[in-house]
């Protein structure tokens, strides 16, 4: 049994304020020298990163001393999906990614009951808050009720008696009086009120076609938001009443999720399985970063790691070459559809990336890889090792995906079962190749990627943790680092 401090961040629906409600309440608790796990319901890759940066930049600000040694910020972001993972990862990987640590805070995703289309409460917010055990505080826009508010948080907390509504924070609230009239219709609900913000336009995100933007692409302006955004939650939150609510949730069973023995137990799958790299030589896999790819969950370089390989991160904005010695290459997603001049001008590494997929090292790209790896995007030339062009497209492609691999890849064996997600407002021609990466098998029947030698090029995000077999099988293929 682990006892964690830990708390679920949830909302009525999307729009409420969960997202910048939660990264100011890790801001605050960090300034107090607290160590914070942050955490994010669902398959979004943008929110971690405004969470961890909200963390490291309040505790390197806010504490001092030994609280500042042990809150130094180092967490990242994590994921727990669900659908992606499986409920029975979903404790494992939170108390992987909590070790240790004195609150951890998990902001939920949409609404409080929302999950997989058509699959119930699978992969919703209340079904993560049940699987950690965990109370939920729920963030309500008031700006447009009052007295109505008693009923929302009523039916939210008597919906599901297995969700634990635990507490209220009022958001967008208009005045004084507006927050009396809420307080006052809330008095008989049975859910005591944690806090009231008052609207404020100071510490909004800016958005574009996939939501919020990256921290990465707004670094400075992202600090100053945190910031404010603590200071909101100070003024208007009982922080020392959140921390015990907290404290009051129970033990959890079992064990936490460690790449060790994940890699271990797939190792025996994966060997022989056409690997020719040497483990004991640790080769050295590229992972691209800075601002155009920005999509990556922690887990994945820990199985990167766990499987033996050293991982090296790399800018495709900046660096002409790829790290020295480099054997294999992953490519998450991003935005290299806002970058896509910068891409195309940087010559010599968009070579030295097609040299390494001619040479039959092993690549993994996915979403926005695959469009690096693209002849072009939007008409600027890319790394031409796929024979497909991409463009910006008016359509959203959003949602969970089944599917199985159709090829032998460096990530997967033909007939391996995965389940992924698409997020993305580009297309491809052809949208897959002559051998592609997987077969889409529901919510629709289609082929997807690219299957191109030891290249794995899809539209489709796996998080690996649901296949740990993945990252074992891609650093085995991995070639051995030069001398």
């Amino acid at each position: 049994m682990v006892s964690v401090p830990r708390l679920v961040i949830a909302a009525p629906a999307s729009g409420s304020g969960k997202t910048t409600v939660t990264a100011g309440l890790m801001a605050a608790f960090a300034e107090r020298g607290l160590d914070v796990s942050p955490h994010k319901v669902g398959p979004d890759y943008i929110d971690p990163g405004y969470h961890a940066l909200a963390i490291s930049s309040a505790a390197s600000s806010g504490a001092s001393g030994a609280a500042r040694s042990r809150a130094g910020g180092a967490r990242p972001g994590r994921n727990l999906d669900a659908y992606l993972c499986g409920p029975d990862r979903i404790a494992p990987l939170f108390l992987h990614g909590a070790a240790g640590c004195d609150l951890a805070l998990v902001e939920g995703v949409m609404g409080l009951f929302d999950g997989a289309a058509g699959q119930g409460e699978l992969a919703s917010t209340a079904h993560v808050a049940k699987l950690l055990r965990a109370p939920v505080v729920l963030v309500v826009d008031a700006s447009s009720q009052s007295r109505s508010v008693a009923a929302l948080v009523h039916g939210f907390a008597s919906w599901d008696p297995e969700v634990r509504v635990a507490g209220v924070i009022l958001n967008k609230v208009a005045s004084d009086r507006h927050e009396a009239m809420l307080r006052e219709a809330l008095e008989g609900c049975g859910v005591p009120v944690f806090g009231a913000l008052r609207r404020t336009r100071a510490v909004r995100a800016p958005s574009r076609h996939l939501g919020l933007v990256p921290v990465a692409e707004r670094h400075a302006e992202a600090v100053d938001a945190a910031a404010a955004l603590a200071a909101r939650v100070r003024e208007g939150c009982d922080l020392d009443g959140l921390l015990a609510l907290a404290r009051s949730a129970p033990p959890l069973s079992g064990r936490a999720w460690d790449p060790e023995e994940e890699i271990h137990r797939a190792a025996a799958a994966t060997s022989g399985a056409g690997g020719r790299g040497d483990r004991s030589a640790r080769p050295v896999v590229a992972v691209a970063g800075g601002a155009a790819f920005t999509f990556s969950y922690a887990e994945h370089a820990e199985l990167l790691t766990a499987a033996g390989a050293r991982v090296v991160p790399f800018d495709p904005l900046r660096d002409e070459r790829l790290p020295e010695g480099t054997g294999g290459l992953v490519i998450g997603g991003g935005f290299p559809e806002v970058y896509a001049p910068e891409l195309s001008a940087n010559e010599p590494l968009r070579a030295a990336v097609a040299g390494l997929a001619a040479s039959g090292a092993p690549i993994a790209a996915e979403c926005a890889g695959l469009l690096y790896l693209a002849h072009s995007l939007d008409g600027e030339p890319m790394c031409g090792v796929l024979a497909a062009k991409a463009r910006m497209s008016e359509r959203l492609t959003l949602g969970y995906r089944e599917a199985v691999a159709v090829s032998d890849t460096s990530l997967a064996a033909a007939g391996t079962r995965v389940r992924g997600h698409e997020f993305h407002r580009t297309t491809i021609v052809p949208g897959a190749g002559p051998e592609p990466a997987w077969g889409l098998v529901h919510p629709e029947r289609r082929t997807d990627g690219f299957a191109q030698g030891d290249v794995h090029a899809s539209y489709l995000h796996v998080h690996w943790a649901s296949v740990p077999g993945a990252a074992a099988r891609f650093v085995d293929r991995c070639a051995s680092p030069a001398g």
